[in-house]
């Protein structure tokens, strides 16, 4: 688990850069996942039996990135997701980005999603969940992605215009009520399975107690 000093950013140093040439010890202190080191490369410990190297990704080893979780509620009580749709194919995703250097994943998840939605909201109104690593489509047998979510609630109706900004092809208030209805909406982005159904499955608890 990670010590709190800080995280592994991928703009840590030059992806160019043989991953022979890199200190894994440093980034083995920081990681969010503990991983092991195999013939100078590190291993990645989320997903087995993929090809060896970094896949698409540009780094080597983890790299933490930051999502937003941003749930609409409007006047009817119905519960929406914010998401958008990425421009690689992969289907609709949490607005969100890599953790720059330097920088807090609260931080990181408000800027991107405001870079990615337009949509800029308080960072007070955050609240920042443990760090997980996520079976990321584009990963290697020696590059993966971490992340460390935010979740927030907006309320309203209308709830706020957003629109798909840099690598994001469109963004749009997803129904979601519940995982179920979701997933019957759109193709959600692999990596984030797991997270957005965790965390869906966990507020359905909630109400139902409170109910």
């Amino acid at each position: 688990m990670n010590n709190g000093i800080r995280y592994n950013a991928a703009g840590d140093y030059d992806p160019s850069i043989s991953p022979l040439e890199i200190d894994w010890t440093v980034r083995q202190r920081q990681a969010v996942v503990p991983f092991e080191i195999a013939g100078g490369l590190p291993l990645n410990p989320i997903q087995s039996g993929l090809p060896a190297g970094r896949g698409s990704l540009r780094h080597w080893g983890e790299a933490t990135c930051a999502d937003a979780f941003v749930i609409g509620v409007g006047d009817d009580g119905g519960r929406r997701l914010l998401m958008v749709e990425r421009g690689d194919g992969n289907g609709w995703a949490l607005p969100g980005g890599k953790v720059d250097p330097g920088e807090t994943p609260l931080a990181a998840c408000v800027r991107e999603l405001a870079e990615e939605t337009s949509l800029q909201l308080d960072p007070r109104g955050f609240m920042m969940l443990e760090a997980r690593g996520v079976p990321d489509p584009r990963a290697g047998a020696n590059a993966w992605m971490v992340t460390v979510p935010g979740v927030t609630l907006v309320a309203g109706d209308p709830l706020p215009p957003v629109r798909g900004l840099d690598d994001a092809v469109d963004a749009a208030w997803v129904r979601a009520d519940s995982w179920e209805q979701l997933a019957g909406e759109v193709e959600v982005f692999s990596a984030h399975t797991d997270l957005i159904c965790s965390v869906l499955c966990s507020l359905e608890t909630a109400v139902q107690l409170v109910g």
